[in-house]
């Protein structure tokens, strides 16, 4: 491992706490420009990783780099030549927008004949050019994500680290913060995002599910959900959910069945053959079947089938 052509490499990467092992052996690449979704469940230990990349927490074993620079042993170059975001609001609520990015200017030591050029960026990627003297407490949380954002890159760091970046803001200002993500993915800078927004894994490059302190599967979304070609899936919709769960636990053909907003996802081999005994064994039981449907799976829906493959594995 040299760093060379990638922003960030692991190898074999552990992190335990006492006996527990929150990070167990994780190896990945990242390339250059690239955005990577980062998945899984709390406590699968992505934001553990998350700081031990960005040179806050020390390795137990293995080794990690990032622009180059060692984790264990070149910390301060790595924070130094990042940007860091987490899902906790970082700015300070009784300055104004324009004198937050001035004092994170002086935190990450952006030379002084750059600071003007720099503020201006900013304010015009966070669309915040009018509101520059408004106080930072009275911004909705979605400005308030993108000011946020934009002083994590004052300093022009080459990987950019957001853990859990849109957390309780809501679906628009959610989709206009990726916009922001992908712009700076165009420049070239690496972004690698955690998140819990299954709707937000579609939007990354690649992905990588951690469960349990493991990268379980890592792909692009559409590699991700071919891995589930081998069944199909089904969308339900009947007049007793909890009672049709019960009663498609006995059917042959039926691999799993999920709760999926007000319906069901029904895991099948063979669709013709399966959809007529669900009918059957549902009309059986008096249970009116609204809608059956084959679909294509949904990240959420690959999301559940790994970790479920996982479960049983470990049983």
């Amino acid at each position: 491992m040299n760093g060379n052509g990638w922003a960030v490499e692991m190898e074999d990467l552990v992190k335990a706490f006492g006996s527990f092992v929150a990070v167990d052996h994780v190896s990945m690449q990242v390339r250059k420009g690239e955005i990577l979704g980062f998945l899984g469940p709390n406590g699968a230990g992505k934001s553990t990783t998350i700081r031990m990349l960005c040179g806050l927490l020390t390795p137990t074993s293995g080794r990690a780099h990032v622009n180059g620079f060692d984790v264990g042993t070149q910390p301060e170059e790595i924070r130094r030549s990042i940007g860091y975001m987490s899902q906790k609001f970082s700015l300070y609520d009784d300055l104004t927008v324009e004198e937050n990015i001035d004092f994170f200017s002086g935190m990450y030591s952006v030379p002084r004949e750059r600071r003007a050029a720099r503020k201006d960026y900013v304010l015009r990627l966070a669309n915040l050019t009018e509101r520059r003297r408004a106080m930072t407490r009275t911004l909705a949380g979605g400005w308030k994500q993108r000011l946020a954002l934009g002083c994590a890159i004052l300093h022009d760091p080459p990987v950019l680290f957001l853990d859990e970046p849109t957390s309780g803001v809501d679906p628009i200002a959610r989709g206009k913060f990726w916009g922001l993500i992908h712009d700076l993915a165009q420049t070239d800078h690496t972004i690698f995002v955690s998140t819990h927004y299954m709707d937000e894994a579609e939007y990354c490059g690649r992905l990588a599910l951690m469960y349990r302190g493991k990268v379980i599967a890592l792909g692009s979304p559409a590699e991700l959900k071919r891995g589930l070609t081998s069944h199909s899936l089904l969308h339900l919709d009947s007049s007793e959910p909890l009672e049709t769960m019960r009663a498609l636990e006995r059917v042959t053909g039926v691999v799993d069945v999920a709760v999926f907003g007000g319906g069901l996802h029904v895991t099948v081999d063979d669709v013709e053959a399966t959809s007529a005994r669900v009918r059957e064994a549902l009309a059986g039981k008096g249970i009116e079947v609204k809608r059956l449907e084959r679909i294509e799976p949904s990240m959420e829906d690959v999301f559940v089938a790994m970790i479920e493959a996982e479960e049983r594995m470990a049983a």
